[in-house]
């Protein structure tokens, strides 16, 4: 990230940390300065990105010991739905059909179907 900004010829100015403002002190001090509090934020940042992956990581882990489910929570099927199957396969519906009457939609309704082959 440090060197993004070389490569646009852009500067950076942080309002509260006038030691990153790269518009100012373009000689080599201000430039060798700007670009080690650059590298150091560059790295602190990176860490703390990683020990935050490594936190979730184990966060999830113990959450599934503790037998917590994710995703949305699966819909029962309708009482039709056996009914309303068996006449699509036969050919006596059609897909949209067979899905109004089971009251889902056409992806639910054949996904479903091909789960419960």
């Amino acid at each position: 990230m440090a060197y993004y900004h070389k490569r646009k010829k852009s500067d950076i100015v942080v309002i509260d940390m006038p030691l990153l403002d790269t518009r100012r002190e373009k000689d080599l001090t201000g430039t060798f300065l700007s670009d080690i509090v650059l590298q150091v934020l560059s790295f602190v940042a990176e860490n703390e990105r990683k020990n935050i992956k490594q936190r979730q990581t184990e966060g999830i882990a113990a959450a599934k010991a503790r037998g917590v489910k994710f995703g949305r929570p699966s819909v029962s099927l309708p009482d039709n739905f056996g009914e309303a199957c068996e006449r699509w396969k036969k050919g006596e519906l059609s897909v949209a059909k067979a899905a109004n009457i089971c009251g889902m939609s056409k992806s639910t309704f054949y996904d479903r179907a091909k789960k419960a082959e």
